[in-house]
């Protein structure tokens, strides 16, 4: 009746439960431990953001050689503060993003101009100066026209056990900037 392998899947089971119940635990006890930090009101400053705008012709843009596209490059500073980790956190993904109207007042575009992947805590702290946007971004229909864009830094913390949490800050400082306008020939 209780042979060895009978014997085996029982005591696999029985710790696969304990180990997943362990997880579980631990899982929450971080999400809390960040909730008390003040990790979900991270406290950061984005200054000098200076937009530059242009005009490009590239393919991988899906412009063709008739009708080019307007482009938009960022430069900012940046700095914050360090209550993303704990002693559950393997990495954490943090990127600078604009929020500006559509074309339509019920649409809302978002694009990264940066973004970094920190792996220890030491590495945290933010202070950039003057830094260039990783990716410049161009809008999917005429150009930004002007608009005004909303700056957030948002966040994604990827544990050691459990699930991913992401995160959305509103920054002080300067809280967003206007697109350059771009003179069309």
């Amino acid at each position: 009746m209780f042979n060895i392998i009978n014997r085996v899947q029982n005591s696999f089971g029985y710790f696969t439960t304990v180990l997943s119940i362990f997880a579980a635990v631990v899982s929450l006890v971080s999400i809390v431990q960040l909730n008390v930090s003040g990790a979900f009101s991270l406290p950061a400053t984005v200054n000098d953001i200076t937009p530059k705008g242009g005009l490009t012709y590239s393919s991988r843009i899906k412009a063709s050689s008739s009708k080019p596209k307007e482009l938009c490059k960022v430069a900012f500073d940046l700095d914050a503060g360090r209550p993303l980790f704990n002693w559950n956190t393997k990495q954490v993904f943090v990127y600078l993003t604009a929020e500006y109207p559509g074309k339509r007042s019920d649409i809302s575009n978002r694009v990264t101009f940066w973004d970094s992947i920190i792996r220890t805590k030491d590495d945290a702290v933010l202070k950039l100066e003057n830094a260039k946007g990783k990716y410049p971004v161009y809008d999917v229909g005429q150009g930004f026209e002007e608009r005004n864009a909303t700056i957030h830094l948002e966040w994604n913390i990827q544990p050691h056990v459990g699930m991913l949490v992401y995160g959305d800050t509103q920054v002080q400082g300067t809280e967003g900037f206007t697109f350059p306008k771009v003179e069309r020939k």
